[in-house]
């Protein structure tokens, strides 16, 4: 199998106690990159990656070092082009909501549900309801750190955007503040209907930080960055 190169990307970074953070790019077309970004999870040995974004060799040499990749989690439908390189590589366990049409690969391990077990303590997952393709959001209890994809997105810089996207990304629904993804509101809410609801649901867990799959890493306040999102978004106090 040929699987996408790797982009661009920072070295790993920690964010949170074996809490690690890797701040990336994604092609979209001839002209355009994009930030996107990859959180990885160590739990004693073993590691856990959400939402995959291939490494360089030294980047991969780095994340060997950090433990053994024993599992891949998807949060979000859009995001996967490089959780088959994972799943292959390291022999890693896959884990996300079944219905994805997006990227139908890898086979899923282990479906994520709000009522199923998660494979280590102190984190709980949040799936939005009502919507055509899967999306879920992470809670890690013990740094109070949501992990999202791309339905709550913040951006403090743009950076791993090119000049064409920096320039395009205000005006398009990307300023530099935290934001309800506007492209992924417009696919995901149902005809006739309104996720308002959900985003309210997601707002009762207690969160700090912030970390979705583009832009930066939100240390503090993201509680509140949220609910003024939500609230620019759909209108309501």
């Amino acid at each position: 199998m040929v699987y996408p190169p790797a982009y661009p990307h920072d070295p790993i970074q920690a964010i949170a106690d074996d809490v690690f953070l890797v701040r990336g790019a994604i092609r979209m077309n001839a002209l355009m990159r994009i930030s996107r970004n990859m959180v990885i999870l160590r739990h004693g040995a073993e590691l856990t990656l959400i939402n995959p974004l291939r490494l360089d060799p030294a980047g991969e040499r780095t994340l060997r070092e950090l433990g053994a990749v024993r599992r891949v989690m998807r949060l979000g439908c859009f995001h996967g082009i490089d959780d088959p390189y994972y799943v292959d590589t390291f022999e890693a366990e896959f884990r996300a909501q079944p219905g994805g049409t997006v990227h139908p690969g890898p086979a899923i391990d282990q479906p994520l549900a709000e009522d199923a077990a998660l494979p280590f303590a102190g984190a709980r997952l949040f799936c939005f309801r009502g919507t055509p393709q899967p999306e879920a959001a992470l809670l890690l209890e013990g740094p109070r750190l949501l992990l999202t994809t791309d339905a709550i997105q913040h951006y403090g810089d743009y950076r791993h955007n090119n000049l064409p996207a920096r320039l395009v990304m205000p005006w398009i629904g990307f300023p530099r503040t935290t934001i309800v993804g506007p492209m992924w509101l417009q696919a995901m809410t149902p005809p006739g209907g309104s996720l308002e609801g959900e985003f309210r649901r997601l707002l009762e867990f207690d969160f700090d930080g912030l970390v979705a799959a583009h832009g930066s890493h939100l240390a503090s306040g993201a509680h509140a960055a949220v609910t003024r999102a939500v609230e620019r978004a759909f209108g309501t106090p």
